[in-house]
């Protein structure tokens, strides 16, 4: 009797895949710094893990949720998730959840801070810009990396369009198409 919980325990939790499912094959984890302390991100070991709710939508209208551009303006790169996962590790580079404070509060990318495409181009001296009559003056500026939703998301095209007439260098933007949609659906560590 005494092993009836144990044998419940085991039973309830999820199966985990044969093998390890890594980020690369070289790498299971990354671990990267947040206001919080160290956060790793890894991919789930649940093969059974499936994406629920807005996240599994495959029809959406548009407008408003058509599919964006792979380049959302001149000049900016286009990154998937390992360019993505350098930039977090990486001191130098800041990384922005653009989206609404409603979607980040329901779940980010570990390490990303939320400013929302409708306030970029206003904020950019939290980025080192200086205030001109024109719009801002951007010389030394961190490299910086968007993303909201996914593919048919235009809130990250629309903050990158914004914030390069308001003064931001295109060439110190990359532009993350996957956004959470895709996030997900690769089983990558969401923020609670």
């Amino acid at each position: 009797m005494r092993f009836l919980p144990i044998l419940f325990a085991v039973l309830a939790a999820p199966a985990l895949a044969a093998d390890p499912v890594n980020i690369r094959p070289d790498v299971p984890a990354v671990t990267v710094d947040t206001p919080d302390g160290p956060v790793e991100i890894s991919r789930t070991q649940d093969p059974e893990a499936r994406l629920e709710g807005d996240w599994a939508k495959v029809a959406r209208a548009c407008p408003p949720f058509c599919v964006q551009p792979m380049e959302p303006a001149a000049g900016v790169r286009t990154i998937g998730e390992l360019e993505l996962l350098d930039m977090l590790v990486d001191p130098e580079v800041i990384v922005f959840d653009s989206r609404t404070p409603n979607w980040f509060e329901g779940g980010s990318i570990p390490g990303a801070k939320n400013m929302p495409y409708n306030e970029m181009a206003d904020r950019l001296g939290e980025l080192g810009c200086e205030i001109d009559f024109d719009g801002w003056i951007c010389e030394d500026v961190p490299e910086i990396a968007l993303f909201c939703n996914g593919p048919w998301c235009g809130q990250s095209p629309t903050a990158i369009r914004r914030i390069i007439e308001a003064g931001y260098p295109a060439e110190k933007i990359s532009y993350y198409r996957g956004g959470m949609q895709v996030w997900r659906m690769l089983g990558l560590s969401v923020t609670e």
